[in-house]
């Protein structure tokens, strides 16, 4: 990866990376060197005899090239140095650093999405000679390896079990960074699934199938609502026909009952059936000619027209009745 320096006028130790993909702040830089070894030099010029460890810091010291012990942090002698020659100091931070990764890969049913995974990690403090001396890029082993077991995860489940299953893909990637990363003196501490990002095709597509989803069923309780709404108006009109149907026989039996009073009162006659059908007859008869002349827009004819035809109205019933019920017909 080609990288060029660029210095700014105002601030000469100010620099940012330029790569071919893009550009890295002099932020993003800070983060993505803190991990790595560095060489110090001592506190006085041209020498490295004293030095002054930070608390954040472990620092290594090297005679001649060669390790010989770490220090603590404060002011420390490390011996006799002629202009950096014989004394050699090298850094770690003892800070956790956290380092994002993306990762591009296709789910079980062909859908390409990046997962972003922040891991959390830091220097194990018996293990700083192998943190200092072991890797030369933290990031780049730790990107390997996520990188590694997230393809090897993701494309075994579908997208709705992506993202069901983010605890488990954590685990997963922290389960193989601290196996691995241990041999090199760091520790793993979290290693999350932030965030899954489909392709914006296919999150469109699944925002229209949810909406159309739920216009659907929308449709489907609008058209249940219309046949509640129709069935209870058939039940209401039944049941008022029922009621009236039942209104009106009460009304006809009392009016055939203040009839056969009437007629029979003070007598020991008997009023027959066909009696009390002609009185009933007659009685719809008048009733009819009652709403006829209360509307004024009636044009109703009958023929003939007098209360006698009602006898022959009810013998004309009477016999068709009987005849229906004759035996052989």
């Amino acid at each position: 990866l080609k990288v060029r320096l660029l210095h700014s006028c105002g601030a000469p130790r100010a620099c940012r990376l330029v790569f071919v993909a893009g550009t890295v702040t002099r932020t993003q830089f800070q983060q993505l060197s803190a991990m790595a070894q560095k060489q110090e030099s001592g506190c006085l010029p041209c020498t490295n005899c004293f030095v002054m460890v930070p608390q954040d810091k472990y620092y290594a010291v090297e005679n001649f090239g060669k390790y010989s012990h770490m220090l603590k942090p404060g002011l420390s002698c490390a011996g006799f140095d002629c202009c950096g020659c014989c004394i050699q100091y090298r850094s770690i931070t003892s800070r956790v650093d956290q380092l994002v990764v993306q990762v591009h890969t296709k789910t079980k049913d062909n859908v390409f999405v990046t997962a972003k995974v922040a891991v959390q990690q830091s220097v194990k403090p018996e293990n700083t000679i192998d943190a200092i001396y072991k890797l030369s890029d933290v990031h780049a082993q730790i990107d390997s390896y996520v990188s590694d077991v997230v393809r090897s995860s993701v494309p075994h489940m579908s997208l709705d079990e992506t993202f069901e299953k983010k605890d488990d893909i954590s685990n997963s990637v922290q389960q193989r960074l601290t196996v691995e990363m241990g041999h090199y003196g760091f520790q793993i501490h979290r290693a999350l699934v932030t965030e899954l990002v489909p392709n914006a095709e296919v999150v469109q597509s699944m925002n229209e199938i949810n909406k159309q989803k739920r216009l659907r069923d929308a449709a489907i309780m609008a058209a249940e609502a219309d046949k509640i709404r129709v069935v209870k108006a058939a039940e209401a009109a039944a049941d008022a026909a029922q009621l009236q149907g039942e209104g009106i026989a009460r009304q006809r039996r009392a009016i055939i009952d203040g009839l056969r009073d009437s007629i029979t009162h003070g007598t020991q006659e008997v009023l027959s059936y066909d009696k009390i059908s002609e009185l009933l007859l007659i009685t719809q008869y008048f009733e009819t000619l009652r709403d006829i002349a209360a509307n004024s827009k009636a044009s109703v004819v009958f023929l003939p027209h007098s209360a006698g035809a009602v006898s022959d109205v009810a013998s004309q019933i009477r016999n068709g009745i009987m005849q229906a019920g004759a035996p052989g017909q």
